[in-house]
């Protein structure tokens, strides 16, 4: 109940301050305290949950402080992460495809090379997340990836778009500020009103993708692959783009201010 009191206070805090948005919560939060900075189990902990499937059961390990445990090559497909702490938590190579990670914080944990197929992020905290190389293919992610690193990631068919239907704690969707993205595959994939200023995406593949109403200003879209794409709105003031990709990207938003290679 602590773990939970200490939650809901984070929220208050956030719902109380002036012009900030549910996902950015860490205003409101003390990343020292225990909850956020320890665990409460052990790798050897998870591995005894996770036996729980041999008799049907669904692993819950819902509000569990899991910071800076070694989760690494884990088969935790399915696990219910809701609200659970994994800062600094290392999960490369994990299998996390359809676990729930609903406002679960995984603040500079290690994913890279995991796969978190048709995984559900829901107001999750992932800033500085290394994710290079993991494959978040049909995945729903409306969370906060400032600074992430997902270089080559795979993105295809993924929903990172913004949640028009529950405001009610601001406006949920994929915030990508300054992440480094080079390379990543976005092919399909619903960027409608995601945060994209300063991300790093050159060589990244928008192919058939929706970026309406995006906000990409000051990003580096060198040598992105734009066919198909939908960007009608997409904000592209600063944005570096290709002079091949003008007349892709001729419903863009302040393509007039874009800078041009």
């Amino acid at each position: 109940m602590r773990h939970v009191l200490s939650f809901v206070l984070a929220i208050v805090a956030f719902l109380s301050a002036p012009n900030l948005r549910a996902q950015d919560m860490l205003p409101g939060v003390d990343l020292a305290q225990p909850a956020y900075s320890k665990a409460e189990l052990t790798r050897a902990d998870v591995e005894a949950a996770l036996q729980q499937r041999k008799n049907g059961r669904t692993v819950d390990l819902s509000e569990k402080s899991l910071n800076g445990l070694d989760l690494s090559g884990l088969d935790l497909h399915g696990v219910n992460f809701r609200a659970a702490r994994m800062n600094k938590t290392r999960l490369a190579g994990a299998r996390l495809d359809d676990a729930i990670l609903d406002q679960a914080w995984l603040i500079e944990a290690d994913l890279s090379g995991a796969s978190l197929k048709g995984a559900h992020a829901f107001a999750s905290q992932m800033q500085r997340m290394r994710a290079d190389g993991a494959d978040f293919a049909h995945a729903r992610l409306a969370g906060d990836l400032t600074g992430a690193s997902a270089r080559g990631a795979n993105f295809a068919d993924a929903d990172l778009s913004a949640d028009m239907k529950n405001q009610s704690m601001g406006l949920m969707r994929a915030v990508l500020r300054s992440a480094a993205l080079e390379g990543a595959r976005f092919h399909n994939a619903n960027l409608a009103s995601a945060d994209l200023r300063f991300a790093k995406a050159a060589r990244a593949d928008f192919s058939k993708a929706n970026l309406k109403g995006a906000d990409a200003a000051g990003a580096d879209f060198t040598d992105a692959n734009w066919s198909g794409a939908k960007t009608e709105g997409l904000d592209l003031d600063s944005a570096q783009i290709d002079s091949a990709a003008r007349a892709t990207l001729s419903d863009a938003q302040n393509i007039d201010r874009a800078r041009v290679k």
